[in-house]
């Protein structure tokens, strides 16, 4: 292949010069990813639970085993946990931490498709592939959450981006051994990080072929090497995690080591305990969630397959790893939106060609302005039909979220309509560009706090400290993660996957055994009718659960909680 034309040299896409323009798009994707940083908590399901994990290894030097509370945390490898556990002790503040990890990894994987798309083809190409893919509704709205999936995608897109400069800019071994390193970074992050390695498959197949846009790679030994690279981060992870637990030499430990390697991956692919799917479940999620990307698939498709006519591997390698990636998922019956995000970028490298071309188009215009119009309608007449009108189904949603949602749904939708009516047919890419920043902007610096009391514990917790005063001591019965997350002062829990039934009577008995210090936070659910509401005092509402807190003089003796053993509400990836 053709070196690629230096960045100085770049043909320009709206300014006069290329550097600028990167230096623009840069400035505006930290924007649309970042605003908001420090203006909430960590949200269920999934973000208190891993900023939990952190917080305990931050604060207790343990780093090979995850905790949630006293008890080990064995559903995800540790890998998330300790970057947020880092950026904690680079930025000292919580709030920040724990989301720096998905917004480095987001900024990461534009940067990777930008380059990659620059070196195969153009700058043009590849800064309009780079902003479809942020503004891709799935890839925005995932890559501003603190999960496990997006860093999944920055280190998967770090491997592939490794292997195409050796398969197709190449050759060039150091970064296939790249590629192959962070493959196993992604099995440590969470297990079908080795999903990246099947790269490999559409090239065997392209080479067997003689497709064209192939480097010349010789080098038979050199293969072993790159592919040994993967299992470096494995083996270094892997080999002091068994190490330790072997002379801890307790059951805990064993157990840990059991579900870590086996209950997380191969069971739970074979046998996910939820999130059940029909095989076309990824279809949908490409239609409606890859929006706008979406819109250009009817005629990017037929363009693809013209070009793999040809015998262009630039195609092949990235289309055919997503569909092995997305075939894949979907032979498990448990399946979420989540998983296949990491070929989101690799979907955006193949489009970047076509995009100049495509975003011309009157239909594809048509399209994009369809959608930014139909979105702005849809959140400004909902927004002012409750407001006005106050239905039953908004009263339903105002019972989970602060009524004011409304008034920042409104300011959107209204905001849509002024950059519909602006930027009109002929700017609409530029228009959805606009209504992106927008939206996510508007989310983070409005939405966060506003939603933040309803969305996470730190209310009730603090209300709950209020109560019991400075120096009493709270038990946690029925707790999620972020209960424990924010709660201020001296706690103790009863462990988190044991029976609420016997958590309610572990509590009962550590609280009469110094009544007059001690008090009981507890799910409403959990207490059942053993607890004398009268002489408890209800803590407030916080994601969809009531909370209450009671002492020694509310708890009816003799009396069990006629609740069944399974209603543990275990750890789940989503709620």
């Amino acid at each position: 292949m053709k070196s690629h034309v230096p960045l100085s040299r770049s043909r320009p896409l709206w300014l006069s010069d290329a550097r600028r323009e990167l230096i623009l798009f840069a400035v505006f994707a930290l924007l649309v990813l970042g605003l908001g940083i420090g203006l909430r908590d960590p949200w269920p399901s999934d973000e208190p639970r891993f900023a939990l994990a952190a917080r305990w290894m931050a604060e207790h030097g343990e780093w090979l085993f995850p905790h949630r509370g006293h008890e080990l945390y064995a559903d995800k490898p540790p890998v998330f946990m300790w970057l947020q556990a880092s950026a904690y002790q680079l930025v000292g503040n919580w709030r920040v931490a724990f989301l720096l990890p998905s917004l480095l990894a987001a900024l990461g994987a534009l940067a990777l498709v930008y380059d990659l798309a620059r070196r195969c083809w153009s700058h043009r190409s590849a800064l309009l592939a780079a902003a479809t893919l942020l503004v891709t509704i799935h890839f925005t709205y995932q890559m501003r959450n603190a999960q496990i999936d997006p860093l999944l995608l920055g280190w998967i897109t770090l491997a592939n981006y490794g292997m195409l400069r050796h398969l197709l800019v190449g050759p060039s071994w150091q970064w296939f051994a790249v590629g192959c390193f962070f493959a196993g970074v992604g099995v440590i992050t969470k297990g079908v990080g080795v999903l990246a390695m099947l790269m490999l498959v559409p090239y065997l197949l392209a080479r067997k072929q003689r497709w064209n846009q192939l480097a010349i790679i010789h080098g038979g030994w050199r293969w072993i090497g790159g592919l040994a690279c993967f299992f470096v981060p494995i083996l270094a992870w892997l080999l002091p995690m068994l190490l330790a637990a072997r002379a801890n030499g307790d059951a805990q430990h064993a157990e840990y080591v059991q579900d870590i390697l086996f209950g997380q991956t191969v069971h739970r692919y074979a046998a996910p305990p939820g999130h059940f799917h029909s095989p076309l479940y990824f279809l949908g999620v490409i239609i409606f969630d890859w929006m706008p990307l979406s819109l250009l698939l009817p005629w990017a498709i037929p363009a693809w397959w013209r070009r793999c006519k040809r015998r262009d591997a630039r195609f092949l390698l990235p289309l055919g790893w997503t569909f092995l990636v997305v075939v894949f998922f979907s032979l498990s019956p448990g399946k979420r939106d989540v998983y296949i995000l990491p070929a989101l970028p690799m979907i955006a490298f193949a489009l970047a060609p076509l995009l100049p071309a495509l975003l011309r188009m009157l239909r594809v215009r048509a399209a994009i302005l369809a959608l930014t119009f139909v979105m702005s309608a849809s959140l400004a007449v909902t927004s002012a039909v409750a407001l006005d009108v106050h239905p039953a189904w908004a009263a339903r949603f105002e019972h989970e979220l602060d009524p004011r949602i409304w008034w920042l749904f409104l300011a959107i939708g209204l905001a849509g309509f002024l950059i519909t009516a602006i930027t009109r047919l002929r700017q609409a890419p530029l228009g959805w560009l606009l209504f992106a920043a927008t939206l996510w902007s508007m989310h983070g610096l409005w939405g966060y706090p506003l939603l933040n009391d309803d969305r996470s514990a730190r209310d009730v917790m603090t209300r709950a400290r209020a109560i019991a005063g400075p120096v009493a001591t709270i038990g946690l019965v029925a707790w999620k993660e972020q209960n424990l997350l924010m709660a201020q002062g001296p706690v103790v829990e009863f462990g988190f996957v044991v029976p609420w039934r016997q958590q309610y009577s572990d509590a009962v008995a550590w609280l009469r055994a110094a009544p007059d210090q001690r008090w009981v936070f507890s799910l409403d659910e959990a207490m059942g009718h053993c607890v004398d509401r009268a002489r408890a005092v209800r803590v407030g509402h916080a994601s969809r659960r009531d909370w209450w807190i009671f002492r020694a003089d509310a708890v009816k003796s003799g009396c069990v909680p006629a609740i069944s053993d399974n209603a543990t509400d275990k750890d789940s990836d989503a709620e």
